[in-house]
């Protein structure tokens, strides 16, 4: 896990500013850092030492003749297969990084398709005078960049444009109506305005002399149901499950496990046995996991060091968790993965951790289909449009939702806004529209099944991302490698094959995950129903101090300008009265206001968050 910073340029000065650039990302890497520079390309490179911890594996690396060099950050976990297909090159480290190197003097881009893991890397062909660039199948490592008529940027955090002299700084204000409804970016563009996002499984390649730039997709989301029995799936998924964490468990340095109350993080630690597992929770009990996950740790035989997040605590970090994820969330869980993530680094360099499980295996509630949804559509579409003058709450809003097709409805995991709010919260109406950033999937998976093309929206944007940034960027805070054995392309081979009755069964989510974790878990965590990362946000938001802090930030200057005033105060006023339970969407519009301090006020400044 590291971080990678690229310049293509004729510019003299380039070496300075990737310098610069590798320092904004010490965090990434605080192990070595390296650099090259040549006439039009700049690359940089912070290590957080993985695999051949040695000072052999400090990049960039080269090729025998030093025609490719490459800058990596992620892990291989099958390079040891590979580099046995090598076998005509000579290895000068023991690093997963070389067998890319060598792996596309022999294949090309056709290394893409021989890879298992997480990566980004920007790769240097001298004899082409081409960067190939790349971002792993399901986008678990980032990848950003900016171009103007005299540079184009390159790195793994958009907080390292900010050392480019001429960077212009600008808010993207015509995302916020997605950001509002998403509860994250879900696009390629991101909040600051001419910088963009490497969609998950794509790569770029960049003509250096005429700073041409091609994307081409490597990788497609695929579904494909098999007519297997439903036990021989299950035996299918506990093999592909134990091969995975298998190959996640490679690496030089010890490695522990995240671990909660539910399935999908207690399977991993049942089949891993690390030495130390790490739970955060809360002291009101409802939104606590740590005696969950103390049980099964004490089942195991082995540690589990946890922490309680005090609300104190939780409000005084928001400023860095902002600061980190480069752009704003409304995911309250994000604060929850930082203490983690800070727990664990005491401890440790790499986590197992348990993302991916839900999409590719159909965790969540509403992938389940009921008995109302059999109803014809337009009455669904009546009873919609009479909830729509209700008040809203748990059984309006799915009544609303049940009353639209999917692609009318369906954005992903965790809407907030509707479409019809946004003109009412903005004061603006230059916006981009929902249905046109989902409808060329939607169009492109238009023969699939509602379950998966549901699979799809959330792999594609939520799991992509929102789930993977947050992840990313929390770990990485305090220089922890986070893997994710759950999103392998070997594991989704098994979970895109399975029919809608093996993920849903019996008005119970990813069963036959559940079924295959039931055979290793000790204790009936395989049974939780889904509950994220629980967090007490609703109740703190009723709370004197926060919702004065609140209040205080929907009065900034930017605040009047981007919002109806009067609106968002009612939406505070409302929940802190219990009138509606507004928390998710105050919290969206505090945590828009409070990244924008960050970086449009503060300058994207770490000394000046406190």
């Amino acid at each position: 896990m590291c971080g990678i910073n690229g310049i293509v340029s004729k510019k003299k000065d380039k070496l300075d500013i990737i310098k610069n650039m590798n320092k904004r990302l010490n965090h990434r890497g605080p192990d070595a850092e390296g650099t090259f520079n040549s006439e039009y390309v700049s690359l940089g490179h912070k290590r957080l030492s993985i695999i051949d911890i040695t000072d052999t594996g400090n990049q960039p690396i080269y090729n025998e003749d030093k025609s490719i060099v490459i800058v990596y950050n992620g892990e291989i976990y099958n390079y040891k297969e590979i580099k046995e297909e090598l076998s005509e090159y000579k290895f000068k480290t023991n690093t997963d990084t070389e067998v890319i190197v060598h792996g596309y003097e022999k294949w090309g881009k056709d290394i893409l398709n021989k890879l298992r893991g997480m990566f980004a890397f920007i790769l240097y062909d001298k004899n082409k005078e081409e960067l190939f660039i790349a971002r792993d199948h399901f986008g678990q490592k980032p990848l950003y960049y900016y171009k103007d008529d005299e540079v184009i940027l390159f790195s793994s955090e958009i907080k390292a444009f900010l050392e480019y002299p001429k960077f212009n700084k600008e808010l993207n204000k015509d995302l916020l109506g997605a950001y509002l409804t998403f509860s994250f970016t879900p696009t390629e563009e991101t909040f600051f305005k001419g910088v963009y996002r490497l969609p998950a499984g794509n790569y770029m390649t960049v003509d250096v002399k005429t700073n041409d730039i091609k994307i081409e997709r490597y990788f497609k989301l695929e579904f494909n149901s098999t007519d297997k029995s439903y036990e021989t799936m299950v035996d299918e998924i506990e093999n592909v499950m134990k091969d995975s964490v298998k190959h996640h468990l490679v690496s030089d340095v010890e490695v522990g496990s995240f671990l909660s109350s539910g399935i999908d993080s207690s399977y991993l630690v049942s089949l891993s046995k690390p030495d130390k597992t790490f739970t955060v929770g809360y002291d009101i009990e409802r939104y606590n996991e740590i005696d969950y996950a103390k049980d099964l740790a004490e089942r195991l035989g082995i540690k589990n060091l946890s922490d309680k997040i005090s609300k104190e605590d939780y409000i005084k970090a928001l400023p860095y968790v902002y600061y980190y994820l480069d752009e704003p969330v409304t995911d309250a869980s994000s604060v929850a993965v930082y203490f983690l993530s800070k727990l664990a680094s005491k401890n440790l360099k790499v986590v197992l951790s348990g993302e991916g499980a839900d999409e590719f295996f159909g965790g969540y509630n509403s992938y389940d289909d009921n008995i109302y949804t059999k109803l014809p559509l337009p009455i669904r579409r009546f009873i919609a449009s009479i909830c729509k003058h209700l008040p809203k709450n748990k059984y309006t809003n799915y009544l609303i939702r049940r009353g639209l097709s999917l692609e009318e409805s369906y954005i992903s995991i965790n809407r907030n806004f509707y479409d019809d709010e946004i003109p009412y919260v903005l004061n603006f109406d230059t916006y981009i529209k929902n249905k046109d950033i989902l409808k060329d999937t939607y169009e492109e998976y238009k023969d699939y099944n509602k379950l998966n093309k549901m699979l799809v929206i959330d792999i594609k944007y939520w799991l992509t991302n929102n789930i993977f940034n947050i992840v990313d960027k929390m770990t990485m805070a305090f220089s922890l490698e986070s893997r994710v054995p759950f999103t392998d392309i070997e594991v989704f081979k098994v979970s895109s094959s399975l029919p809608f009755n093996y993920k849903i069964r019996d008005g119970q989510t990813k069963a036959s995950l559940r079924e295959a974790a039931k055979r290793s878990i000790p204790n009936e965590s395989y049974k939780k129903k889904k509950l994220g990362f629980p967090v007490p946000i609703r109740d703190w938001i009723r709370d004197e101090d926060l919702y004065n802090d609140i209040k205080e930030t929907f009065n900034m200057e930017i605040a009047h300008e981007l919002f109806n005033h009067d609106y968002i105060i009612k939406l505070l006023e409302d929940h802190k009265n219990k009138v509606r339970d507004n928390y998710r969407k105050v919290w969206a519009i505090y945590s828009f206001l409070k990244w924008y301090q960050v970086y449009f006020i503060n300058n994207g400044e770490l000394s000046k968050l406190g």
